[in-house]
């Protein structure tokens, strides 16, 4: 509908973002939030079904469980690279309704297949690469709400729709457990399953891990449909967009991302089963939500920071931080069977897991600054006119940076839940794989110090 495209945006504009700008950004951001957290809860929903698929009758290797936690985050990583660039060759409002409509077939086909425990492994494999489907849209959401706000909230903006959209990794993992111990479907779900635990026998519903997002799907897409808007100005084909491939700080930044985004995404895909592996007799289903909610809350928090103390000099601390939570993770680790405290493990999990929020916001919030300041120093002395296509410019080339660093950063989602797993296969632990970390939050560290934050840095932002 014609009504649903603005033709006139210009947020940098102070009459026109207070008069009318402002209202309408913020509509389509409050649209944008519910329907981004759906995606994320559909995205990470094999890191919590994983872990009772032997409920349900379902018997798997240790490895093949890892790679049902892993695909996900596999495709839903490929998938960014794509989504990063449609929302102008669509228009925002266009892409959310279609994308967040997407979830409906792995929330539909989990549930189906979930009640059947004979149902093949090739065919849950699938079923966790369509969960991509929900990794994918983070990348066009976040490309789409940068668009609407000026360069002063861009930081915040961004951190509430990525930060608050995140939530949907604890809501999952919160959720997930209730709905499947009941029946809250009744017989349209189908049956339970029966399992024996401490001489009782208990029944699951694991279908209802997929059918109980269905609903909320519905409803995200009708009010993304009627409610959201398309920015004319907005519109820009791929190779309009292709232009980042040649920036080299949208390659820098997708390195820092991956640091920031990939260990969230990685850490929340990978840690219930490293703690069933490490801790057996803990329930990781009791504690696995903790860590991704606080991520989630804090990722505004590092975009609101980073507004007023700008967002280098936030990244740098982030990381140096990361390293030390790191050891302090495995100090709590056993060793050779011996040893461990898991209150100690979860502790500088979570620790980790607000850091990685805290960063995702002000790598974030550094995007727009970078590209906003280099294509305004290339248009200096240059005349009214190359000034306001520079602003145009810059915020077509940090929209999908935003998009394409989020694509890059979310293979962290697969590349952490593997390198435990291979970790364990080859050395008999996780320690090897967290030393690993380390090593690149040193190299994310000095990046940000050199490029961003240091006196004299290329581009100080």
């Amino acid at each position: 509908m014609a009504t649903h495209v603005i033709k006139r945006w210009e947020p940098e504009d102070t009459g026109f973002w207070q008069s009318e700008g402002e209202k309408v950004a913020y509509r389509n951001l409050w649209i944008s939030i519910p329907a981004l957290m759906l995606a994320f809860s559909v995205w990470m929903l094999w890191s919590v079904v994983v872990v009772n698929l032997d409920k349900a009758g379902f018997t798997f290797t240790k490895n093949q469980l890892f790679w049902l936690t892993a695909l996900p985050a596999l495709s839903g990583a490929t998938l960014r690279i794509f989504y990063s660039f449609l929302v102008p060759i669509f228009g925002g409002r266009k892409w959310t309704a279609i994308s967040t409509a997407s979830l409906l077939i792995p929330a539909l086909g989990m549930g189906f297949a979930l009640r059947d425990p004979t149902t093949s492994y090739p065919t849950l494999l699938i079923l966790a690469l369509l969960c991509g489907f929900g990794g994918g849209n983070f990348s066009s959401s976040m490309a789409n709400i940068s668009f609407f706000f000026p360069k002063a909230k861009k930081g915040l903006a961004t951190g509430l729709n990525a930060g608050i959209g995140n939530l949907g990794v604890s809501v999952v993992q919160f959720l997930t457990p209730i709905v499947i111990s009941t029946a809250v479907f009744g017989a349209l779900a189908g049956d339970p399953a029966v399992f024996t635990k401490d001489g009782v026998s208990k029944q699951i519903w694991l279908q209802n891990a997929g059918f109980v997002w269905v609903p909320f799907i519905v409803m995200a897409t009708i009010a993304a449909w009627f409610g959201m808007n398309d920015i004319a100005d907005a519109k820009a084909s791929f190779a309009d967009q292709a232009v980042i491939f040649k920036r080299k700080h949208n390659w820098l930044m997708c390195w820092l991302y991956i640091g920031t985004f990939g260990s969230f995404i990685g850490f929340s895909a990978g840690l219930a089963m490293l703690t069933k592996s490490q801790f057996p007799d803990v329930n990781p289903t009791q504690y696995a939500f903790l860590g991704p909610l606080v991520g989630a809350l804090t990722r505004p928090i590092g975009g609101w920071v980073s507004d007023k103390l700008g967002g280098a000099r936030v990244t740098l601390w982030v990381f140096l931080a990361m390293v030390f939570a790191v050891f302090g993770v495995l100090s709590f680790m056993p060793h050779n069977g011996v040893g461990g405290n898991f209150q100690g493990f979860l502790m500088m999990f979570i620790v980790l897991f607000a850091l990685t929020g805290i960063g995702n916001g002000s790598t974030f919030r550094m995007i727009p600054i970078i590209f906003l300041t280099e294509r305004q120093h290339e248009a200096q002395g240059k005349g009214d006119i190359a000034q306001r296509q520079a602003l145009l410019d810059a915020g077509k080339e940090s929209a999908a940076v935003l998009g394409f660093s989020g694509a890059i950063g979310a293979y962290g989602g697969f590349f952490i839940p593997k390198s435990f797993g291979t970790s364990i296969d080859l050395t008999g632990s996780v320690d090897a794989a967290l030393y690993c970390f380390v090593a690149f939050y040193i190299s994310c560290l000095l990046v940000t110090w050199w490029f961003y934050a240091r006196k004299g840095a290329q581009m100080p932002c």
